[in-house]
């Protein structure tokens, strides 16, 4: 493998062995009864997050987005989401992770990541989220939901990644991840 393929691809698990065994077995059959999504949007070198008011993650730094209703794709609920939460309408996104959070006693989800650039409207406050610029190198991950500086450095530098994490109340006690690094773009909308 060459220096380049080995920047361009990688994979990382952590928690213990038998702690990742309980992952994999847990994900043999696994399936979610939820699904959700985020959206990063970008800014040159700033990433847009919101502190969400209300329901899951009160109180936590997170990014728009929400569970995917009936019929509804990610993507679309991602947009549907973001426009709800801060009043910005994403005219372009790329679909950056793919996330299965395995709990052993509550919800089991799963979870699509987008990051976009091209948007419209100012990020506003709502009763749902208060919106905050930051600067991509400097996300503040104590304030966040505990995966998230396992995962999206590698989505804010470019790399498509899929991770499982086992959780047990809100704490992670075990993750695998792989990442690939891909060339800008996205899917176009409207």
């Amino acid at each position: 493998m060459s220096r380049r393929q080995a920047k361009e691809r990688g994979r990382e698990s952590g928690g213990g062995g038998a702690l990742l065994q309980e992952l994999r077995q847990r994900l043999a059959g696994w399936r979610p009864q939820f699904i959700g999504t985020l959206m990063f949007i970008r800014d040159g070198h700033r990433v847009l997050l919101i502190r969400k008011q209300r329901g899951l993650g009160a109180g936590r730094i997170n990014a728009p987005g929400g569970k995917v209703e009936a019929g509804e794709s990610p993507l679309a609920c991602a947009v549907r989401e973001t426009r709800e939460e801060i009043g910005v309408t994403v005219r372009q996104a790329a679909l950056m992770a793919e996330l299965r959070f395995v709990e052993r006693v509550d919800q089991q989800w799963y979870g699509y990541a987008f990051v976009a650039s091209d948007y419209d409207g100012v990020p506003t406050e709502t009763a749902e989220a208060t919106p905050h610029w930051f600067a991509a190198n400097d996300i503040p991950y104590d304030e966040m939901w505990e995966d998230d500086r396992l995962w999206l450095p590698h989505v804010l530098a470019g790399r498509f990644v899929k991770a499982n994490f086992l959780f047990e109340s809100s704490a992670a006690l075990a993750h695998e991840l792989e990442w690939t690094a891909v060339r800008q773009g996205g899917v176009r909308l409207g």
